[in-house]
């Protein structure tokens, strides 16, 4: 491999002389002798055939090109160093970085306000959060996509090596628009009278695994969208009925926005799981896993 025409030397004596505003007292910073400097940056400017200072009265200034030079070096600087931090972690068992996948399903601002608090606590670790829809929630984890699942369903794949806790319970109602015709009639509503109507589904993000559902109406027609979020908006405008947790609707059904329809047969409760790999032992992961375990 050729030697790079930029050293990171050169960027490092370009820095202090910048900031110091002279060789002599950029050497003090560096712990070098100033004819060290004028030899670091003279073999600079040869490699690059340009001029990178010129004198101003007893101060060094950067030329257009030594600018430019060091505002971008600056950032490589920056680089380096989270690199070098980032090394240190990785040393120390704390991985540089988290993935996590979370349901759609789930109520995401509980969750960022966690990660918020874990992040001031490490911030060295990059995290990365991604959304993803009944069973494609495990198979990311599966795959190893993700390092963490948060709201996944039911059943729990524990042959595949997964450590899985109970998150959360949700509390699934019929809900139709509030000018719906279901919300509308004076009675308990059974089966049968679901079929007339539409249901609006979120689609599962699995791939490669078997796509699946819950709180289906058998019978009806149904309309499909990516995200509960989706869902939500096209109930709301009459395009159809679904079931959603009350937890995520409460501003919608006191507003009227949404209104409950009431069954004879009760939805069931519906566990959510956080889970992530037995083989990983990343501090970083079991940190935020008691973190997220308090919500």
């Amino acid at each position: 491999m050729n030697t790079p025409p930029i050293s990171i030397e050169a960027l490092l004596v370009l820095d202090a002389i910048d900031y110091r505003g002279s060789y002599a007292a950029a050497a003090e910073q560096l712990n070098k002798v100033p004819s060290a400097l004028s030899y670091i940056v003279q073999k600079q400017e040869e490699q690059l055939n340009v001029t990178l200072f010129h004198r101003q009265g007893r101060r060094s200034v950067l030329t257009p090109a030594g600018k430019y030079l060091l505002d971008e070096g600056r950032k490589l600087l920056q680089a380096i160093n989270a690199l070098s931090e980032q090394t240190q972690t990785v040393a120390n068992g704390w991985e540089p970085k988290i993935r996590i996948a979370c349901d759609s399903i789930v109520d995401i601002k509980p969750i960022f306000l966690v990660i918020q608090q874990f992040l001031n606590e490490h911030k060295d670790i990059e995290v990365d959060v991604q959304e993803e829809v009944m069973s494609g929630t495990w198979e990311a984890l599966i795959e190893d996509h993700v390092d963490l699942v948060i709201g996944a369903p039911t059943p729990v794949p524990y042959q595949k090596g997964i450590r899985a806790i109970k998150f959360a319970e949700l509390d699934n109602v019929l809900v139709a628009s509030g000018c719906h015709e279901l919300s509308r009639m004076k009675r308990v509503v059974d089966a049968t009278d679901l079929t007339k109507f539409r249901n609006v589904v979120v689609h599962d993000s699995a791939i490669n695994e078997i796509p699946w559902s819950v709180n289906m109406i058998e019978g009806s027609q149904q309309f499909f969208v990516s995200t509960v979020e989706q869902k939500i908006a096209a109930i709301e405008t009459g395009i159809g009925i679904g079931y959603l947790p009350m937890g995520i609707i409460k501003k919608q059904l006191k507003e009227g926005q949404l209104a409950i329809i009431e069954l004879i047969d009760k939805p069931t409760t519906q566990q959510l799981f956080m889970a992530w790999k037995i083989a990983n032992r990343g501090k970083g992961l079991k940190k935020l896993v008691e973190l997220l375990s308090n919500l």
